[in-house]
């Protein structure tokens, strides 16, 4: 069970991670929205708006456990969210979180390493292309946007020169700690959502894009016919 929970987690670890620790360009006339604020009181606004947006979307790449892996995933206001997760090597997965359950569906490739390799290709054959449904861990959702973009550990970050992300100016800001940097790019047109987080060093590097604030997203229970769930299968 504890395993399972663990690779479901896995889609939105380096987001979950990475922002819940997770001026402009142009002439000198462009006023500067965060005028007088500081790198952490920049950051805490951006977390609280973006959190407050209830939904959007979150894409990138980076590591977990020193392995590729790429997410694109939505999360509804609601807190229920669905996307995929690619791990290279036909080591894929799509999740989905509805309500007080979590469902997985992987090929035959992620199950065997959700397992323990080769000795449970059996029973990786069995799931492949089954939704495997599990409880929400302590009852809550691994797309909790209360979890993803929280603030208090917002702290000692510097602002560097502004910079863009997709053609808005962003505000940039920065964090080191233990050989790890990540860069935090804030929105500096509109309202002051987290537009990019980037991470770099030895441990977990990667780059999360955010988007689609605010924008509807609709996520359905698989069927019935389609689901397995995970404490049964453990039983057996």
């Amino acid at each position: 069970m504890a395993a399972n929970r663990k690779l479901l987690a896995a889609a939105v670890a380096c987001a979950a991670a990475i922002v819940g620790l997770t001026g402009c360009l142009g002439g000198d006339e462009e006023k500067d929205p965060f005028e007088g604020m500081s790198a952490d009181k920049i950051a805490k606004k951006a977390a609280d708006t973006s959190k407050g947006a209830g939904s959007f979307k979150v894409t990138g790449e980076g590591k977990q456990d020193g392995k590729p892996l790429h997410v694109d995933f939505s999360v509804a206001k609601s807190g229920d969210c669905k996307g995929k997760m690619d791990g290279g090597a036909e080591d894929t997965a799509e999740l989905l979180v509805s309500g007080d359950a979590q469902y997985m569906k992987g090929d035959e490739a992620f199950w065997k390493d959700a397992m323990g390799g080769s000795g449970s290709g059996g029973q990786a054959s069995r799931l492949e292309g089954k939704w495997v449904k599990s409880p929400n861990a302590e009852g809550k959702s691994v797309c909790d946007a209360d979890a993803m973009f929280q603030s208090k550990d917002l702290k000692k970050l510097k602002r560097e020169k502004d910079s863009e992300v997709d053609g808005k100016k962003a505000a940039v800001l920065t964090k080191n700690k233990s050989g790890k940097k990540t860069t935090f790019y804030v929105s500096a047109e509109g309202k002051p959502y987290f537009l990019k987080v980037v991470t770099t060093g030895k441990e977990d590097p990667g780059t999360m894009n955010f988007s689609d604030y605010g924008k509807p997203v609709v996520v359905k229970a698989p069927a019935p016919g389609d689901v397995m769930d995970m404490q049964e299968l453990m039983k057996s």
